[in-house]
């Protein structure tokens, strides 16, 4: 069974809507911590950001959020954020108290992979990344591989990246590790091409937006996300 993975952006309402997602069908819920300069994300997920730290969603609340998240589902767990949350918190400090909080893993977007081997995290790949990086990323990662399917920020897009195919056959190549991809998926039926090629679906901006219409909003989304996949 291909995994689905729904990105979420940490907020007080953070833990119900990660239930909802849960009920109606996803394998792993990334937990976005915000920050003031996302140089992955798009507008959904940018904006997003800017609403959870203006509603005071620090790190220390973040990892509330992601303990009151852990007691509700029995799910994988990666937060998601950038190099500069950690150095203000402190690298051992924070990936101790996230992993305490109930995290299964950790995504540093703008980490590369030979920066600091010493924290277990998921590495990203792009369709701009080398056989080599590939390579190296492959080895570093912990438990999948997260392919961003195209050059640019998160986002919906109208169509699934022609870039995919060739990435995950270039990937496939160099290592046995799960490939989930993301990155411009939104649609059911978007979700169900990647779900032909890699061996899970990411979806972040799209979620985020239906998920400010509330739980049960949430819920039918995810589910349509789940059946098309499925099928």
């Amino acid at each position: 069974m291909k995994t689905l993975v729904v990105y979420l952006m940490a907020m007080p309402e953070t833990p119900e809507l990660a239930a909802a997602a849960v009920d109606a069908g996803a394998d792993v819920i990334e937990v976005g911590f915000p920050f003031s300069d996302p140089l992955a994300d798009g507008p959904v997920i940018r904006r997003a950001g800017e609403v959870a730290l203006a509603a005071g969603m620090r790190t220390a609340r973040c990892l509330e959020v992601l303990a009151e998240i852990r007691a509700r589902v029995d799910v994988p767990l990666v937060p998601m954020t950038y190099a500069s949350i950690f150095d203000a918190y402190g690298w051992a400090e924070l990936e101790r108290d996230a992993r305490a909080a109930g995290a299964t893993s950790l995504i540093v977007a703008d980490l590369p992979v030979d920066v600091r081997p010493e924290l277990r995290r998921v590495q990203l790949v792009a369709p701009t990344s080398t056989d080599e990086r590939i390579a190296a990323c492959a080895a570093g990662t912990d438990g999948w591989l997260y392919l961003v399917t195209l050059t640019g920020t998160t986002g919906a897009r109208d169509e699934v990246s022609p870039a995919l195919a060739g990435l995950v056959e270039r990937t496939r190549a160099l290592t046995d590790v799960p490939l989930y991809a993301g990155f411009g998926i939104s649609t059911p039926a978007q979700a169900a091409t990647v779900a032909t090629l890699a061996d899970g679906v990411v979806v972040g901006s799209r979620a985020v937006q239906v998920a400010e219409e509330g739980p049960d909003a949430l819920r039918d989304y995810v589910r349509s996300l789940r059946e098309a996949i499925d099928a």
